[in-house]
C-alpha cells in the first residue's frame, strides 16, 4: 500500500518540478535582459540606485540558475542552493555600498529621465517575475528564497523611482546615494534571512 501511495505521488512531484523549471527559466531570462539594460543605463546616467538594481538583477539571474539546478533534488541540495543565493545577495550589497562611497566622494547629479524610465521598466519586469513565483513560494526553501529575491527587486524598483523624484525636487545626488545605501542594507538583511532558512532546511526542520 505504501508503494502504491508513493507511485501515486510521483506524477504530482514530477509535474511540480516541471512547473517550477518553466517559471524559473522565464524569470531567469527576464533578469538577464534587465541586468544588461540597467547596468548600461546606470553607467550612462551616473545613477548608483540603477547600478545597485542592476547588480540585484544579475544576482537574481545566478540565483534562478542555481534554483533550476536543484529542482527535484533533496532538501540538502536545496539548502546549499539557498546558501549560494544568500552569498550572491551579500556580495551585491558590498558592491552597491562601494559604489555609494565612490559617488559620495565624486558627486554628480544622475540623469533623471533615464532613472525614471528604466526604473519603471524594471518595476514592470519584476512584478511579472513576482507574479510567476508567488504560486510556488511555499513549496520548498529553494522557491521561497527566489521569491524573496524577487520581492527585493520590487522594493528596489520603487526606491529607484522615489529617488528619481527626489533628485528632481532637490537637484541633488543625495537621494540617489541614500537609496543606493538603503538597498545595500536591504540586501544584507535578506542574505542573512536566507542563511537562516537554509540552515533550518539542512537540519530537517523545514522543507
Amino acid at each position: 500500500m505504501g508503494t502504491a501511495c508513493c507511485e501515486a505521488k510521483n506524477p504530482e512531484l514530477e509535474k511540480m518540478a516541471k512547473d517550477q523549471k518553466r517559471v524559473l527559466w522565464i524569470v531567469l531570462a527576464i533578469n538577464l535582459v534587465m541586468f544588461g539594460v540597467e547596468v548600461g543605463t546606470g553607467i550612462y546616467a551616473n545613477s548608483v540606485a540603477l547600478l545597485g538594481d542592476s547588480l540585484d538583477m544579475l544576482g537574481d539571474a545566478f540565483a534562478y540558475g542555481a534554483s533550476l539546478y536543484v529542482v527535484g533534488m533533496g532538501s540538502l541540495a536545496k539548502a546549499r542552493s539557498a546558501m549560494f543565493k544568500g552569498w550572491i545577495i551579500l556580495f551585491s550589497s558590498v558592491s552597491v555600498m562601494a559604489a555609494v562611497l565612490y559617488r559620495t566622494i565624486f558627486q554628480e547629479v544622475p540623469a533623471l529621465e533615464v532613472m525614471g524610465l528604466i526604473g519603471a521598466l524594471a518595476l514592470v519586469a519584476n512584478l511579472a517575475c513576482l507574479a510567476l513565483l508567488t504560486r510556488h513560494r511555499k513549496t520548498d526553501v529553494n522557491m521561497a528564497s527566489v521569491w524573496l529575491c524577487s520581492r527585493n527587486d520590487i522594493i528596489a524598483n520603487i526606491s529607484v523611482l522615489g529617488a528619481a523624484g527626489l533628485v528632481k525636487i532637490t537637484e541633488s545626488p543625495w537621494p540617489d546615494l541614500f537609496v543606493g545605501g538603503a538597498l545595500a542594507i536591504l540586501f544584507v538583511r535578506s542574505a542573512f534571512h536566507i542563511f537562516s532558512e537554509a540552515r533550518l532546511s539542512r537540519s530537517g526542520r523545514i522543507a
